[in-house]
């Protein structure tokens, strides 16, 4: 007994009637004893033509048979009253209209209550029930040798049918799917989803077709089949719904087929996304997150970017396979918050790994260290100590990779790459991907450590050349700042110099040489050394840049402007030239500050034969003198005008200490965005009495040619 039987067997109620007697129109007609018609169904009157008023008391051999048949049907009849048993077969019959058709008989002896005798004929269109055997068997074959699985459930979403294939599919028998939940006993990854079509379906008659889905919970790392599946209402003849057939075609080669697909495209387009992410600046740093931001959540849940302590301080070791590490963490990145976050080392802090540790294998060997499956006992050679190992078990962690930093022949540290949401363990293709990735990275990170080491020298030389300490001048108060370019500390050729002389007067010098890093700062020591030299000779200020123009012009490639200041404040003037540099400001007691009116210059080592004047100018007690780099002022938005004025501006109101107004000048000023250092010298007159001899009366206007 079937799903539908047991269930209509055990109702309380009749079910409804199926269709398929009535598609096959059964006729029901009864034979007295005598061949008489006694009993003449609705179905007999469509079936052969004659109403129950025109059939019932005629002898049914001489209304539905031919002379020629007549005989046989006698026979026949004869046959089933005389106790031969039923009979059943193809008989030619004629219908009302005059022709001839073929009808199926099922004919029996019937016996009343008085032992009266009778004939029950059934019957049915012979091409009708030919035609309805074919459907049964061919749909009967189909099913059940079909190679798709096949499902049929009632109108409750119980199965009532299952076939081989769909058996062979789920593992499962027929008999133990029978009368159960459909979407218990399918295979499909999400019972919600099933059931929802398979009720779609049922209220709209609209069947759904191809619809895609993956098996029910594969194991990890495991590949799970991929399906195509449809679903269809059923009805019956009449239009009554009987169920929904579920339908699925196993497609899980072209699946997985187009799963590589994508996954090609993918990788090529994060090796794309990499050449533009990756090395946007020479900051190491920014570099290792750029790289971390790179391959998670495309590569990986939790990636991590540690560099060798020895790189990183520019010191060249051989490692033996058995001695540890010292990694610094530049960076690192989850695709979702996690506690594998925790287990990871803060950024920026040294951690010593032993040679047993994964990471520390794959610096010494520089090759990629590669565990598809992390199990317990991999934990404790992955994470940096026990707690770590714990977080990490928690957090989930299954597959690994370690992958070399690698450029110009060195081991530089490694890419640290862990998956714990992600169910797949890394493939082969993961790992190519990943050292791909790591070795333009690397490339970039070695650019970017060597930058910050001889940005590191270039600064330090710096540095060391400018006066740590502004040494006492007679009459003067002095405050000074350095200032690198940008957040980056880049060092340049800026510099200034405070120069007491003799005779009790005291140089200024404010210079920027043109470039950047070791060159600059070296070209930037070579001329402060001559500047210093000069000033002790007593040269007017345009002779001393005349001798440094000349100086600069032997060596290569090298341009600087300048500004020399000889102040004598106890016979209250100073003695200026510029060497294309920037004027000077200067704020007198209870005026407003100006921007001193000089000859220009030009910039040293620009041109040959330059003239270089010497400028005086009254330097009052409370005087304040400014120099400053262009660094300080010059921006890519504005004019130097606009900026000048902008300086002056600062420079109006309230006077503040030396020292206060160099941090009010740094903090407002430069251009957070600009690449160029600053030098900034402020001198200020004293009313302090003369000790010693100075000259006080300035000299007058003059010049050095060169």
């Amino acid at each position: 007994m079937d799903a539908d039987a047991a269930d209509a067997f055990g109702a309380a109620t009749p079910s409804e009637p199926g269709g398929l007697l009535d598609t096959l129109g059964v006729a029901a007609v009864v034979l007295d004893a005598d061949g008489r018609i006694r009993l003449w169904s609705p179905q007999a009157h469509e079936l052969f033509g004659w109403s129950a008023d025109e059939a019932l008391g005629r002898y049914a051999a001489h209304m539905l048979v031919s002379e020629d048949d007549s005989g046989l049907a006698l026979d026949l009849f004869a046959q089933v009253m005389e106790g031969g048993g039923s009979w059943s077969g193809v008989f030619p019959i004629r219908h009302k209209d005059g022709s001839n058709r073929l009808v199926e008989f099922r004919n029996m002896r019937l016996t009343d209550r008085d032992g009266a005798l009778y004939a029950l004929g059934i019957a049915a269109d012979h091409t009708v029930v030919r035609g309805i055997e074919r459907n049964l068997a061919l749909s009967a074959q189909l099913v059940a040798q079909s190679p798709t699985g096949v499902a049929v459930a009632d109108t409750d979403l119980r199965l009532v049918l299952v076939n081989g294939a769909l058996e062979r599919i789920t593992g499962r028998s027929a008999d133990s799917c029978l009368g159960r939940p459909a979407a218990d006993h399918l295979p499909f990854e999400d019972r919600d989803d099933v059931e929802a079509a398979m009720r779609q379906v049922l209220e709209s008659g609209t069947p759904l077709l191809s619809r895609a889905s993956t098996e029910r919970a594969p194991a990890r790392g495991e590949d799970g089949r991929a399906w195509r599946v449809s679903y269809f209402r059923l009805e019956g003849s009449t239009g009554r719904v009987i169920g929904v057939a579920v339908t699925m075609i196993d497609v899980t080669e072209q699946f997985r087929a187009d799963q590589r697909s994508a996954q090609a495209r993918r990788r090529l387009a994060l090796i794309a996304d990499a050449s533009t992410r990756i090395g946007t600046t020479l900051d190491l740093e920014q570099t290792a997150r750029e790289l971390a931001d790179t391959v998670v959540p495309d590569l990986a849940d939790i990636a991590a970017v540690d560099v060798l302590d020895t790189v990183i301080q520019a010191r060249s070791t051989t490692r033996a396979p058995t001695a540890p590490a010292h990694f610094r963490a530049l960076a690192v990145k989850t695709a979702y918050p996690t506690s594998a976050a925790d287990a990871a080392d803060p950024v920026g802090e040294i951690t010593r790994y032993e040679a047993d540790r994964l990471v520390t294998r794959c610096v010494t060997t520089g090759r990629t260290v590669h565990l598809a499956h992390v199990g317990a006992e991999d934990l404790p050679h992955v994470a940096r100590d026990e707690p770590a190992a714990t977080v990490l078990a928690h957090a989930g962690l299954h597959s690994y990779l370690a992958v070399p930093l690698i450029a110009r022949g060195e081991v530089l540290g490694a890419l640290d790459l862990k998956r714990a949401r992600n169910p797949q363990p890394f493939t082969e293709d993961d790992i190519l991907l990943a050292e791909e990735l790591a070795a333009r990275a690397a490339v970039c990170i070695d650019n970017a450590r060597w930058y910050q080491t001889q940005l590191q020298a270039a600064t330090t030389l710096q540095r060391h050349l400018l006066p740590r300490t502004p040494p006492d001048s007679p009459g003067l108060q002095v405050a000074s700042r350095y200032q690198p370019a940008g957040a980056a500390g880049h060092a340049g050729g800026d510099w200034f110099d405070i120069i007491p002389l003799a005779d009790g007067t005291t140089a200024l010098v404010v210079g920027d040489v043109m470039g950047s890093g070791i060159k600059a700062a070296a070209t930037m020591g070579q001329l402060r050394t001559a500047t210093r030299t000069l000033a002790r000779l007593g040269l007017q200020p345009a002779e001393i840049l005349r001798h440094l123009d000349q100086l600069t012009g032997e060596l290569e490639e090298t341009i600087a402007t300048c500004v020399y200041a000889l102040c004598a404040p106890y016979a209250q003037t100073c003695h200026i030239a510029l060497a294309g540099h920037p004027p000077p400001a200067l704020l007198l007691p209870g005026k407003a500050p100006v921007l001193l009116e000089l000859p220009t210059g030009a910039p040293l080592g620009a041109a040959e034969d330059v003239l270089f004047t010497t400028t005086s100018f009254a330097l009052p007690p409370g005087a304040r003198l400014f120099l400053y780099t262009d660094g300080l002022v010059e921006t890519r938005r504005h004019s130097i005008d606009t900026r000048i004025n902008a300086l002056l501006r600062h420079l109006t109101g309230p006077r503040l200490p030396l020292e206060a107004t160099c941090d009010r000048l740094l903090a407002a000023l430069p251009d957070p965005e600009s690449h160029d250092d600053i030098a900034l010298l402020i001198a200020e007159a004293t009313t302090d009495a003369p000790p010693g001899p100075q000259s006080g009366t300035p000299p007058t206007r003059g010049s050095g040619l060169s």
